[in-house]
């Protein structure tokens, strides 16, 4: 475990510092290409969905502005805000609102507000979740879109890993699944992880992804658990598309991430173990 998460992190360390120029490359090509988005044919089929709070704040406006400087332009590129967060954000990011982004005030479900909410608002759409401290490249949204079939129940990601089971069909610790798998066919066994990006496409998750309560019964901080398993009831697959880019941070903006709580503190192994003993394992 501790030599996998050592490796993960290190992973991370190495993007957050080959991200350091990218602040500097996302304001040029802001400055260039901004008023190009409006010459983009909309594809009416997709919704791009993000929530952000407060410690990164600092960051919002840029990954918001590589959102906005896709190849591919969406219905709408939503961010989702609690009411007592909305106060707090920088001018900066409500100046994009006159560029394309769309500011909702939500209940405060932590990492869960950036998809809980967009079911219902855009239950016929296509909903792609986006973290607030990645850095995308040009072509994210498009590798996705063209792997997306309408009559495929898949969900489709940038980065997974693969669920590993024991003898009785049970799975196993977090730290002992295929972290980052490069597999790109379609298997019970992928799970998408949010960093990377992921659409969904409507109706692929089971009608229960909005029972609130029981989500946060079982997984208080783990959205990708709870998202996995409501598609996987559904009969939905997992499948990662080839990326034309890597995931990388914003520098600082790993000070503050979920994903060392749930891993360090094994915290996704008792949400895992929650679902479980919920739902089993959906074959």
């Amino acid at each position: 475990m501790k030599m996998r998460f050592s490796r993960h992190l290190i992973s991370r360390v190495k993007h957050g510092a080959m991200a350091s120029t990218d602040a500097a490359m996302t304001n040029l090509r802001w400055r260039s290409l901004r008023h190009r988005r409006a010459r983009l044919p909309v594809d009416e089929r997709l919704v791009v969905s993000l929530t952000s709070y407060p410690p990164r704040f600092g960051t919002l406006a840029l990954t918001l502005k590589t959102l906005l400087l896709q190849s591919v332009r969406p219905h709408a590129v939503v961010l989702w805000i609690a009411e007592h967060d909305v106060g707090r954000l920088p001018a900066n990011v409500r100046a994009l609102c006159r560029h394309g982004i769309d500011i909702r005030i939500c209940e405060d479900l932590r990492s869960y507000k950036k998809l809980i909410p967009a079911l219902s608002a855009f239950p016929r759409h296509a909903i792609v979740t986006a973290d607030d401290d990645v850095v995308y490249w040009r072509h994210w949204l498009r590798d996705l879109v063209s792997q997306y079939d309408a009559s495929a129940p898949e969900v489709l990601c940038h980065r997974m890993h693969e669920v590993r089971l024991d003898a009785s069909g049970v799975p196993l610790p977090y730290a002992d699944w295929r972290w980052c798998s490069g597999k790109l066919a379609v298997d019970r066994l992928n799970f998408a992880t949010g960093s990377g990006g992921i659409l969904y496409p409507p109706g692929v998750l089971d009608d229960r992804v909005q029972d609130v309560a029981a989500m946060l019964a079982a997984c208080p901080t783990g959205d990708d658990i709870w998202f996995y398993w409501m598609a996987r009831l559904n009969g939905a697959r997992v499948r990662k598309v080839r990326s034309s880019g890597e995931v990388r941070f914003w520098r600082g903006s790993q000070d503050a991430a979920l994903w060392k709580h749930n891993v360090e503190n094994h915290e996704n192994d008792s949400q895992i173990a929650a679902m479980h003993l919920e739902f089993g394992f959906p074959d």
